[in-house]
């Protein structure tokens, strides 16, 4: 996620690349069912929780991605 300059009230986040974490623990597309864009804009009022993802998480989103 990057912070982007926006007009206010407009989308002011840019996520690129964003997975979901599967009750499994598998890492799934955003929105895979209806988009094929890997990068999408999004007001940072509307995000609820960042965390800094453990090192585990962060090498699977690393080969999902290279796949």
């Amino acid at each position: 996620m990057e912070e982007v300059q926006g007009e206010l009230g407009g989308p002011d986040c840019k996520l690129t690349e964003p997975f979901l974490i599967n009750d499994d623990g598998t890492l799934s597309p955003w929105l895979l069912e209806v988009t094929t864009q890997n990068t999408f804009m999004m007001s940072s009022d509307k995000i609820l929780t960042l965390v800094v993802p453990n090192s585990k998480l962060v090498q699977k989103y690393e080969d999902v991605i290279e796949e």
